[in-house]
Order: structure tokens, then sequence, then C-alpha cells
């Protein structure tokens, strides 16, 4: 492993950070909803409208990785993944007509915008999975050679 300056532990700390940003307030606002109303309530939505929070991070990891040279493929392909999916949820939806209000909320078209969110949902998570796992790499090896 190379380049292990902190530039690079700066860019994967951050990436992790902003990567995990959009999981964190989907978590701490449903905690709220259900403190305030005693409701549980998850609005699964907001990872997908906090993307560019995300992308910033996952750019910042993707290059923290390539410097490293490790988890590259994990996390470039998390990338895709959540590019494919938040572009192929919303053609889905503009497609079958749930965008413009043409279909009613329901049946198979509601059921693959959905799939297409929490999937992409999922994507985010392992994203910065690998952020973690990657600060982690990068604190290891340094711990291992300072003794």
């Amino acid at each position: 492993m190379h380049k292990k300056d902190v530039l690079t532990k700066i860019l994967a700390i951050a990436g992790t950070i902003l990567v995990w940003l959009p999981v964190i307030a989907l978590v701490v606002i449903t905690g709220s909803w259900l403190i305030r109303r005693g409701e549980f309530h998850v609005d699964y939505l907001i990872p997908a409208e906090l993307f560019p929070v995300f992308l910033g991070g996952g750019l910042l990891l993707l290059w923290a990785a390539i410097r490293v040279k490790c988890y590259r493929l994990w996390i470039g392909a998390g990338l895709g993944a959540v590019g494919v999916l938040i572009v192929s949820g919303q053609v889905i939806a503009l497609l079958t007509g749930l965008a413009t209000g043409e279909t009613e909320p329901g049946g198979w078209q509601w059921a693959l915008v959905l799939g297409a969110i929490i999937l992409y949902d999922l994507a985010v998570v392992g994203v910065g999975v690998g952020g973690i796992l990657l600060i982690l790499k990068i604190f290891k090896n340094e711990t291992s050679a300072a003794s």
C-alpha cells in the first residue's frame, strides 16, 4: 500500500463522513419523528434527496482508494450502482406515469420505483461500509508499521 499520507487520510475520513451523512440524517429524522409523534415513520427518500452530499463523499472515497490501491472496485462499483439506480428509478417513474400523476401510486409500477429506491439506499450503505474498511486499512497498516 502506497501513499498513506495526510491527504489520503483526510480524503478517506471526509469521504466516509459525507457518504454516511444521508443515512445518519435518515436515522435521526426517523428517531425524532418516533419521539415527537410516537409513530415509526421512515422517509426512505432522504438518501436520494441528499445525493449531491453522497456523490461528493463517494468521489473523495474513490480518490483515496485509488491512492492506496485498495477497495477501488468496491467503492467504484458502489458509486456506479448508485448512479444507475437513482437514474433508473426516475426514468421508470417518468415512463410509467408515476412522476406526472397519470398513474396512481401502487401496482407493479410503484413496486419497480420503490425497489430502485431501496436498492439505491442499500448501495449507499455499501459504499459507506467500503469507506469504513478503507479507513481501517489505512490506519491498521500505519500502526503495524510503527510497531
